[in-house]
């Protein structure tokens, strides 16, 4: 299929993007690598007045670290984040995630503003943010602003974004010391959307969980955190008792959908053995004992 008719702008600047996003009244939509954008538009889910590329914005493709976080610019593609050493030292969760996304072809055009603009209820950058505990800059016409990644998802494909503004810049804050991560995802063929997947942080001191994250995506109208399990692991040692608690804690707290690829009760089991694979891998990193 071919997209309806639509103007085409080329914004040369945050500011110029944004105003012409305001001119157009809600008729206007970014496009940036155009792998989620651009199918919405062939199969007319979006018709669009005016598209407006932001793609030579300058300074909006980058990764880099601070003494307190890694700044990550919207622009950023997708296959960057795969490959950044800065990523794969400090934020080695995110590299791994990456691998999963699509495939190489989307990983080269995509990017990490887009993703969470689009707010896809199966993608894992809306989980990583989530897991992260991610900060997201926004532009508007009227100003800056920044939300929390866990104020951010409102719904399915429904982010906290007027339709004059637009994602600058994603601020993950460093993990902390001790900190082991864990990652895994069941798709029905590679580089398919996952039918569940689970990220985990576990930071470790004196021999127990100091803190726990574990974020999910596939299994709700948003990625979430299971803030339940989470709280279940603090100040304890991940025994097989508290793992299988924590998977209990994951699964009562989704509400996945049944579609054409896979049943709620199957998502809901699968979610629960992600989690205890993604659990028990970032406790036995964060103690040293590899996985």
């Amino acid at each position: 299929m071919k997209p309806a008719a639509f103007d085409y702008i080329v914004a040369d600047s945050i500011d110029a993007a944004v105003k012409a996003l305001a001119a157009a009244n809600g008729e206007a939509k970014l496009i940036a690598g155009g792998q989620s954008l651009v199918p919405m538009l062939n199969f007319r889910l979006l018709r669009p007045a005016i598209l407006v590329d932001i793609n030579r914005i300058p300074g909006l493709a980058f990764v880099e670290e601070t003494t307190d976080a890694i700044h990550v610019g919207a622009l950023t593609r997708h296959h960057r984040l795969e490959t950044s050493p800065v990523i794969a030292e400090h934020l080695p969760v995110l590299a791994e995630a990456m691998r999963h996304v699509a495939h190489l072809a989307i990983r080269n055009r995509g990017t990490i503003g887009g993703s969470l603009s689009h707010g896809d209820p199966a993608a894992e950058l809306p989980m990583l943010a989530l897991l992260l505990d991610a900060t997201l800059d926004i532009a508007s016409p009227s100003g800056r602003r920044t939300v929390a990644a866990k104020d951010f998802f409102l719904g399915a494909l429904t982010v906290d974004l007027a339709g004059d503004e637009m994602l600058t810049r994603i601020v993950f804050p460093r993990l902390p010391p001790s900190t082991g991560w864990g990652f895994a995802e069941v798709a029905r063929r590679s580089g398919d959307f996952a039918l569940a997947a689970v990220a985990a942080t576990v930071s470790v001191a004196d021999g127990v969980i100091k803190q726990a994250r574990i974020a999910v995506t596939g299994v709700d109208e948003t990625a979430k955190r299971a803030d339940e399990a989470e709280a279940l692991l603090a100040g304890q040692a991940l025994t097989s008792e508290r793992v299988d608690a924590a998977i209990a804690a994951v699964r009562a707290g989704v509400t996945p959908a049944t579609d054409l690829h896979a049943s709620s009760d199957y998502r809901r089991h699968l979610v629960g053995v992600l989690a205890g694979r993604a659990l028990t891998a970032a406790w036995a990193r964060a103690r040293g004992d590899g996985a």
